[in-house]
């Protein structure tokens, strides 16, 4: 009986050092935007500009989020060929910031900056954004690939998912004014 309760005992101790352990599914500040702005542009951030969004531009993003964009202008990073968006999105209830490098109209990178939930956290994990690595938008404003879900993290994978094809529709747009 007293081995039972020492290995039971044992486990309990284990299993709560495993869980307290790590940064694994915590909420947090994974990377500084000055730091992705320096990966996305190792030669030199440029100068960051403004985009406003009125019109068309807007109708195109407000279709793609399901909901009103709650800014006048957004900010971005562009030197000629790449440009990078931070932008932010609700998971659930909190937002989630997200950088997304574009080149030549496909992303080349999707980085989760800044998680704030209790769940969903997985999104900020390579298995999940490099999904997004080469993906472009169709006519309709979709992906051109499916992107594979996280069991338990259903919002936070589409809010990651809407922000791509946000950033996609900006890319487009700020391309074909230059």
């Amino acid at each position: 009986m007293k081995r039972w309760l020492l290995i039971l005992l044992s486990s309990s101790t284990l299993a709560a050092a495993v869980a307290l352990a790590g940064d694994g599914g915590q909420a947090g500040r994974y990377m500084e935007v000055d730091d992705y702005l320096g990966s996305a542009f190792p030669d030199g951030v440029p100068n960051v500009q403004v985009l406003w969004v009125s019109g068309e531009l807007r109708e195109d993003i407000e279709q793609v989020l399901g909901h009103r964009f709650g800014k006048l202008r957004t900010r971005y990073w562009y030197n000629g060929e790449s440009s990078v968006w931070v932008l932010e999105e609700i998971g659930k209830e909190l937002p989630i910031t997200i950088g997304v490098t574009i080149r030549d109209g496909s992303i080349t990178n999707v980085k989760v900056l800044e998680f704030r939930e209790s769940r969903g956290w997985e999104v900020k994990y390579p298995f999940f954004t490099d999904q997004f690595r080469d993906a472009s938008l169709d006519k309709k404003h979709r992906l051109d690939r499916d992107i594979d879900g996280i069991t338990g993290a259903t919002l936070s994978v589409s809010a990651v998912t809407r922000i791509a094809r946000v950033a996609l529709i900006l890319h487009e747009n700020i391309t074909a004014t230059s």
